[in-house]
């Protein structure tokens, strides 16, 4: 340091050359221009903040995971429409006789990024069912409006060159006139809560995203006046791979537990499910998630199920999700 104060001083050349020597060496000392002298090229944006480390990653990993929720939010004034379906198929029957069980819950929501960090999504929920012989469901089906939710969503930091990695957390308040499973007329409330990380695994190729979720609900069932209360920790994540262009596909696995009570009190069963997903860029500003899952292994407390290989008391067997966005 004393020597190249020295050199500083006694010449103007030798501190143009370390300015130069600054901007492709990553270890020089950074040097003022003197008067007169402006900086150019990459040395000027790096002084910016803009260097080639901090460039943004290229792929949104918002909606790139199938159930699995990215990281990402949109650059401020960015607005989005979304529909998203989440279908859930095939439960435990009752008896001998036909049976089915398939209910879908349509959102379609309306995404604001008021910030670069930070979206609000407000949406109106909807409910289609059909179910019949199965253990625990009424017999009935139905389509009808459904509710609505807020999510709000806040991204710590973005994905760089540098740092391939992000975390953000998501709170989604929500009210419901139907019970998620038995599609019971009630008053539903729930506040779904999601840490979540994601990481480019390889530049431009591979991609991962993990999230740890917590969601207790309350229901009052209309008529009878009474209360459930009933909570779901899951942990799931996936990994992604560009093939070709715009279309993305990979392996999805999700571990979920649910609990009587709205703070996990009291265990009543888990369930693994796994399966593929596709994310696919359908115009410049449009994209299209592709989610199924099957469950592979489960566990009822239930001393009538308990020995069976699945837990179709809280969960279904199959679950489908499609979503597709415009951004504008």
């Amino acid at each position: 340091m004393p020597l190249i104060s020295l050199a500083l001083a006694s010449s103007r050349r030798f501190a143009a050359l370390l300015i130069v020597v600054g901007a492709t060496d990553p270890f020089a000392v950074a040097v003022p221009a003197q008067a007169g002298e402006t900086q150019t090229g990459s040395s000027a944006r790096e002084a910016q903040g803009g260097g080639k480390g901090d460039k943004p990653d290229k792929v949104d990993t918002e909606n790139l995971f199938g159930f699995t929720e990215g990281t990402d939010t949109g650059k401020k004034g960015e607005q989005e429409v979304l529909v998203d379906s989440i279908g859930r198929f095939s439960k435990r029957r009752d008896g001998p006789g036909r049976s089915g069980y398939g209910a879908a819950q349509p959102l379609i929501s309306y995404q604001y990024d008021p910030t670069d960090n930070f979206s609000i999504e407000p949406g109106l929920r909807f409910d289609a069912r059909d179910s019949r012989g199965i253990a625990g469901v009424p017999n009935k089906a139905f389509g009808t409006f459904n509710g609505g939710s807020v999510e709000l969503k806040y991204q710590f930091f973005k994905r760089t060159e540098d740092r391939p990695f992000s975390l953000a957390v998501l709170a989604e308040p929500q009210y419901a006139r139907i019970t998620p499973v038995e599609g019971q007329g009630a008053d539903v409330y729930s506040v779904e809560s999601r840490l979540i990380a994601d990481m480019r695994l390889v530049p431009d190729t591979l991609w991962a995203g993990f999230n740890l979720i917590y969601d207790p609900q309350v229901s009052r069932l209309k008529g009878s006046g009474e209360v459930d209360r009933t909570s779901t920790l899951s942990l799931s994540g996936a990994v992604m791979a560009k093939i070709a262009g715009d279309l993305f596909v990979g392996p999805e696995v999700r571990y979920m537990r649910a609990y009587e009570g709205a703070f996990l009190n009291r265990f009543e069963g888990h369930a693994v499910f796994v399966g593929p997903v596709l994310h696919y860029h359908v115009m410049e500003k449009g994209f299209l998630t592709l989610a199924y899952s099957t469950q592979v292994f489960g566990h009822d407390r239930d001393p009538d199920f308990s020995d069976r290989v699945f837990n179709l008391t809280q969960f279904s067997r199959h679950n489908l999700r499609v979503r597709f966005g415009v951004e504008f």
